[in-house]
């Protein structure tokens, strides 16, 4: 019984090496043919930038031209801060402002800002200067065509000279500080160095954000205290039509503000006001979603409207300072002599000398009727 069950092992393990070997002597298998050229194969997925940079520092070491590729398609990728455009590190290709922009839209708000912006922006306000300097030294300071009274009467109330002396320092510390930003390292880096250059920088940008609030609290209540006097009336077109008599040197009627005065308060405090104070938050507080997109234009018409507004703000404090004669102290003391309310808004001077307003421009109480 032993016997038999040994001679079918044996015979078994040699079925299995006979036929291992028959098999490994078989011809190997022919490949497929090649398909036609018409069937090619599926295309191949692009490589990623970490297997095209494999391969340009075996080539080319240092050069990491894919993975900037990469980093500058503006495609979104992993953060662990979420927020808008928190996965994107540099911005991809854009128009800016109509400018075509060969790089990213970054660069193209660089070179608008540095370029147009700062070039033509410069040379105006250094025009109006100029022009300011050069009708002084032609005409000099308007000054009264009588001798003064000596006799004054009340033109701004302590709010009303709050209120302007508020909205004025405020707008010359953004106006300084926003000047130094701007063209600094065109006109003092030269002269005074990267170290000091840096700190003066710091510092205006910190003055400048932090005066901004304070400088939009200003013109609103500034705003709501002069809005009733600047309403046009039929005499603003007279005081136009002779430049309140700039040129010919003959006052002309006006209220208590003339049209160049409300046209200031329109243009200047009302609609750029309103043009600084909201360009100005969206730079300030860059949490509410804003892209940088919309912060880079921010920054652009923060900019155009700054150099207007500075522009035509030093008219401004040419005529209420060196000017004209009797302006400033109306302003530093709220009082002026009669005979320059009579000159200079004689409609005003009559409208209290008759009763018809207090002085400060207030309206007069009615007086109680009596009874019959």
């Amino acid at each position: 019984m032993k016997i038999r069950s040994w001679l079918a092992s044996l015979l078994a393990v040699s079925c299995v090496s006979i036929s291992g070997a028959v098999v490994a002597q078989a011809p190997a298998a022919q490949p497929a043919p090649a398909a036609p050229a018409a069937q090619a194969a599926p295309s191949v997925a692009q490589p990623s930038a970490d297997d095209s940079q494999a391969k340009r520092q075996a080539v080319q070491p240092g050069n990491n031209a894919p993975v900037w590729r990469e980093v500058r398609s503006g495609e979104s990728n992993y953060t662990s801060i979420k927020g808008p455009e928190t996965g994107v590190l540099i911005q991809q290709q854009a128009r800016f402002f109509g400018q075509d922009a060969m790089s990213t839209a970054g660069e193209a708000w660089r070179k608008y800002r540095n370029g147009p912006v700062t070039f033509y922006g410069g040379w105006l306000v250094v025009l109006v200067a100029v022009l300011i300097g050069g009708f002084y030294l032609w005409k000099g300071p308007i000054r009264l065509h009588n001798p003064p009274s000596g006799r004054t009467m009340l033109r701004f109330t302590a709010l009303e000279r709050w209120a302007h002396w508020s909205v004025a320092i405020s707008f010359c510390v953004l106006g300084i500080s926003g000047l130094i930003m701007l063209f600094g390292k065109h006109i003092l880096l030269p002269v005074i160095g990267y170290t000091l250059f840096a700190w003066l920088t710091m510092l205006m940008k910190n003055l400048h954000n932090f005066i901004g609030p304070l400088f939009i609290l200003s013109i609103v209540l500034m705003a709501v205290i002069y809005v009733r006097y600047n309403f046009p009336a039929a005499s603003d077109i007279k005081w136009l039509m002779s430049l309140g008599g700039l040129l010919s040197g003959k006052p002309v009627p006006a209220g208590r503000f003339n049209a160049g005065e409300k046209g200031w308060f329109w243009a200047g405090l009302v609609v750029l006001g309103t043009v600084m104070s909201v360009s100005g938050l969206i730079m300030l507080f860059p949490n509410f979603e804003q892209v940088r997109s919309t912060m880079q234009q921010a920054n652009i018409v923060h900019g155009v409207g700054s150099i207007i507004f500075i522009a035509m703000s030093l008219a401004h404090i040419y005529l209420g300072t060196i000017g004209m004669e009797g302006a400033y102290e109306g302003m530093r003391t709220g009082y002026v002599d009669e005979e320059w309310a009579r000159e200079h808004h004689e409609l005003w001077y009559d409208d209290v000398k008759s009763g018809r307003v207090k002085a400060g421009g207030e309206p007069a109480p009615v007086a109680p009727q009596p009874q019959h």
